[in-house]
């Protein structure tokens, strides 16, 4: 997975029976109607799973949009696009584990294909066979080895900026895997709660077009967990350390043969996952519904433009 940790910037100098409502036009939502972090915490849940007690954000009904989230983020990622998409899906923000306000024991195995597998538990505990995959750096990772393992449980996929088999852990994060086997990445994360001007010139430059976007609630919603307690701690690192060797290595073949229908969004101005990987992506599956690029768009694009997300999750999911 990739924990496009993504401080990875200054962090290198220190990454027809289709329902009429889905055919409506998306609902325009102001910055103030948009699910801030208080609410979000009062929507979480839990589900104690083999794995550990898998915290999770579900909102709507219907079928299920799942929606996976990037590192260092959680589910908090997708608010913008699940008050929009909550009208039309069932929509279910997990938090990985190692991240977010997931809770699992120190000898958990945080790699990918362990994400994997508590995604599938997590899914057979609330009883979804089928799902449409909205998914972000490793979280678009994991997307993958799920169409791969288990194409039967994948009804659609939109993929944003994210990992690819030639492209897995990108070099980008490297100085954040280093500093994670360090043991100062929390260290150096915990420093954004304290002062939250240091977050948006390093972090939030580096993965979002207007950094402003990291207020002080969100900043806390997204770092305090990781740096609660030494054990969050520790994981936090080996969440980075997990990425290597290569998780996504030998899913080609498989996704070449994938019949999901896919839409890939990518932001342009990204700088850990260029364009070169979403043409790879477009190129490798056989049901792309081809790339739409939002040219300032940098990794956590998907946090600034919900409206284009749930645009194209919708259109994507009326073919």
């Amino acid at each position: 997975m990739k924990r496009r940790l993504f401080l990875q910037l200054p962090y290198a100098a220190i990454a027809g029976s289709i329902s009429t409502a889905l055919m409506m036009p998306a609902l325009a939502l102001s910055r103030e109607q948009i699910t801030d972090a208080t609410a979000f915490h009062a929507m979480r849940r839990f589900a104690n799973l083999p794995s550990g007690k898998i915290a999770y954000v579900e909102r709507g009904q219907g079928d299920v949009a799942l929606l996976l989230h990037g590192a260092p983020l959680n589910g908090f990622q997708w608010r913008g696009a699940i008050d929009r998409l909550s009208l039309y899906r069932r929509c279910i923000a997990p938090d990985f584990m190692g991240l977010g306000y997931t809770q699992v024991p120190a000898q958990q195995s945080l790699t990918a294909h362990a994400q994997l597998d508590m995604l599938i538990s997590l899914l057979d505990h609330l009883k979804i066979g089928v799902v449409d995959i909205i998914a972000s750096d490793s979280g678009g990772a994991v997307a993958q080895l799920l169409a791969a393992g288990y194409p039967e449980r994948v009804r659609s996929m939109l993929l944003t900026n994210c990992d690819v088999e030639p492209d897995s852990p990108p070099a980008g994060v490297q100085p954040v895997i280093k500093m994670a086997r360090a043991g100062t990445l929390a260290d150096e994360t915990a420093k954004w709660l304290s002062d939250n001007t240091l977050a948006r010139a390093t972090f939030g430059a580096a993965v979002f077009h207007n950094p402003a976007i990291l207020s002080a609630d969100n900043i806390a919603c997204y770092v305090t967990p990781l740096v609660s307690s030494a054990l969050r701690r520790q994981q936090y690192h080996d969440f980075h350390l997990a990425l290597e060797p290569n998780p996504l290595a030998g899913i080609e073949a498989k996704l070449k043969r994938s019949n999901i229908p896919i839409r890939i969004v990518w932001g342009g101005s990204d700088t850990l996952f260029s364009m070169a990987d979403a043409n790879y992506l477009d190129r490798l599956l056989p049901q792309s519904r081809g790339i739409r690029v939002i040219p300032e768009g940098k990794l956590f694009f998907q946090e600034e433009y919900p409206d284009v997300i749930a645009e194209e999750a919708r259109r994507l999911w009326t073919v």
